[in-house]
C-alpha cells in the first residue's frame, strides 16, 4: 500500500477493509472467530474491534511474520478443543459475501480434508496457480515465484479461502516447510497434502468477490463495489438514487423510503436520513440526522448536525457540529451555522454566520448577519427570542439577548440586550457633505500640476 498504515486498516465505504471478512464470518455463523494480527498488531486490533460487537472476535498475535501457514498456526491455542471444520479467510478481501463463506464451509465432499476457493483471472499475476491432474482434480497450488512458465500461464488461481478439518489442519501445519522462493511457510501447501491424504475440493467463486486488496487501485475498486451494493440495497428498499455511479455511502448510513438522492451526494459516517427527503447534488453529509420530509438543496456540507421534519437547507449552506435546524426552518445559500439551534419556522436565507446561538421560533435573520461569539479567548452565547426580526448586515456582539418580537434595524452593531418588542438601532450617525466629490477631484487635479 506504500503507507504507514497497516493494509487491513485502510478504509473502503467507511470501514477498515479487515472488518468486512470478520463480519462475513460472524454472519455465516462461525464460532469462535479468531483474528491473527502481526504488523502494527496493537493498532490493527484497536482499529478493527472499534467496528465489531464487543467480544465478537478473539485476537491472537503472530509475533514474527513467517508466512500464511505460520499465521494460522498462531491461532491454534485460541482454537484448542475445537473439532470439525475450520474456515480460514484473508483479511484483505472486503468484497466477500457471507453466502460464499457458507458455501466454502459446505464445500468439502465426503472424505475430503480440505476445500478451497478458486477464481479465474484474465491477469493472474501475483496469485498462486491451481494445478490439476489429468482427471481435473486440484492437486496443488504453486505460488507465482515458484511456478514454471507453463504454470504461470494457468488462469485459475487460489482465492485464499479455505475450509479444513481441524485434526488434519494442525497435523499438516507441523509438516509445512520453507523450501520455496520466499522462504516462508505457505498455507497453500495444505492443498497438495490434502490431495494426497484424502482429497482437496476446489470451489469456484466470483473473481470480483474474492479478489484481494494489494494496492491503492484495488482499494478504490473495492470501495466502488461496496458502495454499489449499498446503493442497490437502498433502491430495493424504496430510495431513489438518480445516478448510483455518482453516489458515495458509508456502511453505517440509513435512508428512508421515498427519499431522492441526486448525483454526487456523499453520505458518510452514521448519517441517518428519514422518509420523503430530497438530498441535492454534490451535498456532503457526515453524522447528520435528517428527519422526514426535509430538503437539502445542492452543495450543502453538514457534519454532526440535525434537521427536523420539513426543514430546508441550501444550496451552498454549511452546517457545522452542533447545528440544529428546527421544524420547517430555512437555511439558505452561504449561511454557516455552528453549535446553534434555529427554531421552528425560523429563516436565515442569505450570507450569515450564526455561532453559539439559541434562536427561537419564527425568527427572520437578514442577509449578512453575524453573531460575534468569540472574543479571542472564550466563546459567548447569543439568544434571540421568538418572532424577532434581525435586519440585514447586523452584528450581534455576544453575550447578548434579543427579546421576543424585537426588531434590529439593518446595519446595526449591538452590544447590549434588546427588550422584547423593542426596536434597536446601533448605527453611527450619517453625515452628508455636499460637493465633497467635486472638491476631491479638483484637489487631485491641482496636485498633478
Amino acid at each position: 500500500m506504500r503507507s504507514g498504515t497497516a493494509k487491513v486498516l485502510h478504509p473502503a465505504a467507511g470501514l477498515p477493509i479487515g472488518v468486512q471478512p470478520i463480519r462475513r464470518a460472524l454472519e455465516a455463523g462461525a464460532s469462535p472467530v479468531v483474528a491473527v494480527v502481526g504488523h502494527q498488531a496493537e493498532e490493527v486490533e484497536q482499529g478493527l474491534a472499534a467496528h465489531l460487537p464487543a467480544g465478537a472476535v478473539r485476537f491472537v498475535l503472530q509475533a514474527e511474520q513467517l508466512g500464511t501457514a505460520h499465521a494460522v498456526l498462531a491461532a491454534r491455542e485460541a482454537l484448542r478443543g475445537h473439532s470439525g471444520p475450520i474456515v480460514i479467510l484473508s483479511g484483505d478481501t472486503p468484497l466477500l459475501l457471507a453466502a460464499t463463506v457458507s458455501r466454502i464451509a459446505a464445500g468439502r465432499p465426503p472424505g475430503a480434508l480440505l476445500a478451497f476457493a478458486t477464481m479465474r483471472l484474465a491477469d493472474p499475476a501475483g496469485y498462486g496457480r491451481v494445478v490439476r491432474d489429468a482427471a481435473g482434480r486440484a492437486v496443488r497450488v504453486v505460488e507465482q515465484k515458484d511456478a514454471t512458465e507453463a504454470e504461470r500461464a494457468i488462469d485459475e488461481v487460489n482465492a485464499g479461502l479455505y475450509c479444513v478439518e481441524a485434526s488434519f489442519l494442525w497435523e499438516a501445519l507441523g509438516q509445512v516447510g520453507t523450501r520455496n522462493a520466499q522462504r516462508e511457510f505457505y498455507l497453500t501447501d495444505l492443498v497438495a497434502m490434502a490431495a494426497r491424504a484424502g482429497g482437496a475440493a476446489a470451489v469456484p467463486v466470483a473473481a470480483e468477490e474474492a479478489a484481494g486488496v494489494n494496492d491503492r487501485e484495488d482499494l478504490a475498486r473495492a470501495a466502488r463495489v461496496l458502495v454499489r451494493r449499498r446503493a442497490s440495497a437502498l433502491m430495493k428498499a424504496g430510495v431513489s438514487i438518480e445516478d448510483p455511479e455518482r453516489f458515495d455511502c458509508d456502511d453505517g448510513v440509513t435512508v428512508g423510503e421515498d427519499t431522492t438522492i441526486e448525483p454526487g451526494v456523499r453520505l458518510l459516517g452514521r448519517t441517518r436520513i428519514g422518509a420523503g427527503c430530497r438530498i441535492g447534488a454534490g451535498s456532503v453529509l457526515r453524522d447528520v440526522a435528517v428527519s422526514d420530509g426535509a430538503t437539502i438543496h445542492p452543495y450543502t456540507v453538514a457534519e454532526s448536525a440535525t434537521l427536523a421534519r420539513g426543514a430546508i437547507v441550501g444550496p451552498f449552506s454549511r452546517l457545522r457540529p452542533g447545528a440544529e435546524i428546527g421544524e420547517g426552518a430555512h437555511v439558505g445559500n452561504f449561511v454557516e451555522i455552528k453549535k446553534t439551534r434555529l427554531g421552528k419556522g425560523s429563516k436565515a436565507n442569505h450570507l450569515a454566520y450564526l455561532g453559539d446561538a439559541s434562536i427561537g421560533e419564527r425568527v427572520n435573520v437578514g442577509a449578512g448577519t453575524i453573531t460575534c461569539n468569540y472574543d479571542g479567548e472564550k466563546k459567548h452565547p447569543t439568544v434571540i427570542g421568538d418572532g424577532a426580526f434581525i435586519g440585514s448586515d447586523s452584528i450581534l456582539v455576544a453575550p447578548i439577548e434579543i427579546g421576543a418580537g424585537a426588531y434590529v434595524a439593518a446595519g446595526s452593531t449591538l452590544t447590549d440586550p434588546v427588550p422584547p418588542g423593542a426596536l434597536a438601532l446601533g448605527r453611527a450617525r450619517q453625515a452628508n457633505k455636499e460637493g465633497w466629490a467635486e472638491k476631491r477631484k479638483a484637489s487631485k487635479e491641482g496636485n498633478k500640476k
